[in-house]
């Protein structure tokens, strides 16, 4: 169900509920995406079988109102993509997850009492609702991946961590300052 092509109207009057679990490789464009970041790797650290991993999800189509006019869709769907950090260009696991709530319309309908809901325009009205899945969720992939845990991203701990003096130093560059001073008005010479 969730490839098949169908008509926004008649998805929304039977309340069809898709329950889905798909490979990467089957949403072609965000494969191809993340094929893209990840051909930035040298291929020893490619991850293996990154297109194997699973979106899994469910949508819900109905209709937003007691007439039976405006057709939504409702659901979640979640994943997760082998991606590059662009903090320490090192493979990661990046968790992707939506949550859509659209009303499905056609670019010159308006839904009135629906102002702040989210439109999705449709340019007909049959729609294949892999498409609307694949779309959000490369719409909910980050600008720039980075590691969510800091202590895993490498570039972040490359560097040696100074020591509690230093820091305080860095924090407070005057605090000996006074005592400084004190020490020159005791001893002008030095």
């Amino acid at each position: 169900l969730l490839r098949d092509r169908r008509s926004v109207t008649n998805l929304a009057a039977v309340g069809q509920v898709i329950e889905f679990a798909e490979k990467i490789s089957e949403f072609e464009g965000l494969a191809a995406i993340l094929e893209t970041d990840l051909a930035a790797l040298d291929p020893d650290r490619m991850p293996s079988a990154w297109r194997e991993s699973v979106v899994s999800g469910t949508l819900k189509f109905g209709f937003a109102d007691a007439a039976g006019q405006v057709p939504n869709l409702k659901g979640s769907a979640e994943t997760a993509v082998a991606a590059v950090c662009q903090r320490c260009l090192e493979p990661f696991e990046l968790a992707l997850c939506i949550e859509p709530d659209l009303l499905l319309l056609k670019a010159d309908d308006v839904a009135e009492g629906f102002e702040d809901a989210e439109v999705w325009e449709l340019d007909e009205q049959v729609l294949r609702p892999r498409d609307i899945v694949e779309e959000l969720l490369i719409m909910a992939m980050p600008f720039s991946a980075m590691h969510e845990n800091m202590a895993e991203c490498k570039a972040l701990y490359a560097a040696e961590v100074p020591a509690e003096e230093e820091i305080e130093e860095m924090l407070n560059p005057f605090a000996d300052l006074r005592s400084q001073m004190k020490q020159n008005e005791k001893d002008p010479d030095t």
